[in-house]
């Protein structure tokens, strides 16, 4: 782990809302719970990876976000992360996902840096 990885980095990438994104039983397909969950843990993955050692990733280990607003498929939603906190290999990120001005999700998100090596077969 390079010491570049410092809390204050913040990440952000946009996506198109899909149909694979969406849930149906709604009656109108909107952005699924689990599809922005999994939106937020990719923009924390992504902030931390540069500042990474080779053989090392992070993996998530804790999320608390609250869902608020719904999103319907075709729209672009913006996912956000700032690392508030690093404690040796634990990185808290919070996190947000917005489409526009509206607010639909927001929370923390705990991530471990590991090394692949110990996995390896």
């Amino acid at each position: 782990m390079r010491d570049t990885l410092l809390a204050g980095l913040t990440n952000e990438l946009t996506h198109t809302i899909t149909a694979e994104m969406s849930t149906g039983h709604t009656g109108t397909p909107v952005l699924s719970t689990p599809s922005m969950i999994g939106l937020m843990e990719g923009v924390c993955l992504q902030a931390a990876q540069p500042h990474l050692d080779e053989k090392e990733v992070t993996v998530g280990t804790h999320v608390c976000v609250s869902h608020l607003a719904a999103s319907q498929q075709g729209e672009e939603v913006t996912v956000w992360c700032e690392l508030s906190e690093r404690n040796r290999r634990r990185l808290t990120f919070k996190v947000r996902a917005s489409v526009g001005d509206r607010l639909l999700g927001e929370g923390t998100h705990e991530r471990a840096v590991i090394d692949t090596s110990r996995f390896a077969t």
